[in-house]
C-alpha cells in the first residue's frame, strides 16, 4: 500500500472523530457550553487531603492500569494528578474515559483531594466531564516543538507544550501592568491615538501605506505616536502615556519585526533627565518580576539594578574614534565629507546611495554600541538625526536626548522635546530635503498641523520611547524578538514549503 507524508496524521484524525461520534451516541455532549468550577488547578494544589474540589483542565498524561487509571490535568495555573477508578465513577463512564478519551482532551473532574503513598497530592475522582475534545495529536511530550518556525507559526501548541514559552509571556504581561503601575502613580494618564493616519510622522522609518475607500486617498499605518502625545500635553494634559501596536516597512530580523508595541510617554515641566529617571524606576520594578538582580543576555551577564552609567556620546566619541564629534557636525546638519573620511579611516565602509545619517549610526553601532553591555544611558546626540529634541544650551548640533542601551541593545529612546515651533519646523524642513535630494526614506516628514498646534504654546516637557518587545527580550534573556512576540510575522507556510 502506499502512504503519502500525511496518512499517518489523517489517520488519527478520522479515528478521533469517530470517537466524537461514538460520545455523541452516548447522549453525551463532547464540546459543552460551560463548566463550573470550584478551584483553579494551584488553589486546589493548597488545599489539604479530603478537600472536596471540581476542577477542569487539558490532560497531558495518561497512564490506564486495567480498573484504574491515573492523568494528569493542566490549566493555566498549574498541574495537578488525578486517579479515575471504575468503581468511583462507574462501569460507563470508566469505560467511556479509557476508550475514548486521550490526551490532549480537556477534561472536568469532581472529587476529593488525598495524597499518594509517593507524597503526591492527587484527586480522587467521583465524576468526570467531557469539555472539550481534541482531534489532532499535541507534540511529543517530552520535547515538544524544537524547530522554531513551527513554534512561531503554531504558538497554541509551544505554549501547550513549551513551560519556558509560557512563563515568558506571562512575564511580558507583568512587565507592561508594571509599567502601568509606574506612570499612573507619576501622574501620567493612559490614552489611545490613532493607529491611520493621514501623515505618518514622529520617527525616521519607512511607513506602511494603505487606501481608504470612503474618503479616496491614501493612509499610513503610524510609525509612532510621538506626535498626538505631545497635542496632548499642549491641549493640558501634564503627562501622557500610550502602551501600543507600531508599524514600520522594514526588514525582518532578530531584532525586528514589522510590527512591534511601544511605551511612548510624555510629562510637562520635566526633560530628559527625568525620563532617564523613568527607565530606572522601570527597571527597579522589572527586578521584581524578575527576582533577580542579573540576567545571562546572549552570553553576557547584565546587572539590572539602578542607578546607571551615563555616558557622554561627544566624549565617547572622541574615546572610540580619535575626533571630535563635532568635526563630522555642521549647526543642525552632519558635515558629510568629513563624516566619510572618519568612516574610511575607521574601515567603516559605505557606498554612494549610503545617507550620512546611516553612515553615523554605523559608526555608532560598531565603535561604541558593540561595548555597552551594562546597562548606560548614552547621552546628547546630534541635532542633524535628532530633529524633535531641544538643543542643548550654547551647542545647536548637540541635543539633549539619550538611548538606553542594555545588552548591546537599544531599549529606550527619550529627549527633552523641543517646543520652540520655529526651530521645529526648520528642522523638519531638513529632514524634508533629506527624503527629497538624498533619497533618505527613513527622514522625518514635515507635519504642518503639528507645527500649528506648537504655536499655541508648548510647555517645556521630556518624553520616552521604550522597546516593549526589546525589553522583554533582555528581561527573558532571549536575544531574538520571535520568542517574546505571540505571533511574529512569517513568510506564509506553502512559501517556506517551497523554499
Amino acid at each position: 500500500m502506499t502512504t503519502t507524508p500525511n496518512s499517518g496524521i489523517n489517520e488519527i484524525v478520522a479515528n478521533n472523530y469517530a470517537k466524537i461520534k461514538a460520545i455523541r451516541e452516548k447522549g453525551i455532549d463532547p464540546f459543552p457550553h460551560r463548566f463550573k468550577l470550584t478551584h483553579k488547578i494551584a488553589e486546589a494544589a493548597k488545599c489539604p487531603a479530603e478537600t472536596p474540589v471540581i476542577i477542569a483542565g487539558r490532560m497531558m498524561l495518561m497512564r490506564v492500569m486495567g480498573k484504574a487509571t491515573f492523568a494528569h490535568l493542566k490549566d493555566g495555573t498549574g498541574k495537578i494528578q488525578i486517579y479515575v477508578k471504575k468503581d468511583a465513577v462507574g462501569e460507563e463512564a470508566y469505560d467511556l474515559f479509557k476508550k475514548q478519551m486521550h490526551v490532549g482532551d480537556f477534561l472536568g473532574v469532581e472529587g476529593k483531594l488525598f495524597v499518594t503513598h509517593t507524597g503526591e497530592l492527587t484527586v480522587s475522582a467521583e465524576k468526570l466531564t467531557v469539555l472539550s475534545k481534541s482531534v489532532r495529536p499535541l507534540p511529543e511530550k517530552f520535547h515538544g516543538l524544537t524547530d522554531a518556525e513551527a513554534r512561531y507559526r503554531e504558538r497554541y501548541l509551544d505554549l501547550i507544550s513549551n513551560e519556558e514559552s509560557r512563563t515568558i509571556f506571562i512575564r511580558r504581561t507583568r512587565i507592561v501592568a508594571a509599567i502601568r503601575d509606574v506612570l499612573n502613580n507619576d501622574g501620567y494618564l493612559e490614552v489611545e491615538t490613532p493607529v491611520l493616519c493621514s501623515q505618518a510622522g514622529g520617527a525616521s522609518a519607512r511607513p506602511f501605506i494603505t487606501f481608504h475607500n470612503a474618503y479616496k486617498y491614501e493612509l499610513y499605518m503610524r510609525i509612532a505616536t510621538e506626535l498626538p502625545l505631545k497635542k496632548l500635553i499642549i491641549g493640558g494634559f501634564d503627562g501622557a502615556y500610550e502602551i501600543g501596536r507600531v508599524f514600520r516597512n522594514e526588514g525582518v530580523d532578530t531584532r525586528h519585526n514589522p510590527e512591534f508595541t511601544t511605551l511612548e510617554a510624555y510629562k510637562a515641566y520635566s526633560d530628559y533627565n527625568g525620563m532617564a529617571e523613568l527607565v530606572e524606576s522601570v527597571f527597579e520594578k522589572c527586578i521584581g518580576i524578575l527576582g533577580a538582580d542579573t540576567i545571562d543576555y546572549n552570553g553576557m551577564k547584565v546587572n539590572l539594578k539602578p542607578p546607571f552609567k551615563r555616558l557622554s556620546l561627544p566624549d565617547a566619541w572622541k574615546e572610540k574614534t580619535g575626533e571630535d564629534i563635532h568635526n563630522v557636525l555642521n549647526g543642525k546638519a552632519f558635515n558629510k565629507e568629513n563624516l566619510k573620511k572618519l568612516a574610511a579611516k575607521l574601515g567603516i565602509g559605505f557606498g554612494a546611495d549610503t545617507t550620512p545619517a546611516k553612515l553615523f549610526d554605523n559608526i555608532m553601532d560598531e565603535k561604541i554600541i558593540s561595548e555597552l553591555e551594562q546597562p548606560t544611558f548614552v547621552m546628547d546626540y546630534p541635532t542633524a538625526v535628532t530633529p524633535l529634541a531641544k538643543c542643548k544650551a550654547g551647542d545647536e548640533s548637540l541635543v539633549e536626548r539619550f538611548e538606553f542601551f542594555a545588552g548591546k541593545e537599544e531599549i529606550a529612546n527619550a529627549y527633552s522635546e523641543l517646543n520652540d515651533p520655529e526651530d521645529q519646523k526648520s528642522r523638519l524642513q531638513e529632514q524634508l530635503r533629506q527624503k527629497e535630494e538624498e533619497n533618505n526614506g527613513e527622514a522625518d516628514i514635515l507635519d504642518k498641523d503639528f507645527i500649528e498646534a506648537m504655536e499655541y504654546g508648548m510647555p517645556p516637557m521630556g518624553g520616552i520611547g521604550i522597546g516593549i518587545d526589546r525589553l522583554a527580550m533582555l528581561i527573558s534573556g532571549k536575544p531574538s524578538i520571535r520568542e517574546v512576540i505571540l505571533f511574529p510575522l512569517l513568510r506564509p507556510a506553502d512559501t517556506e514549503a517551497a523554499k
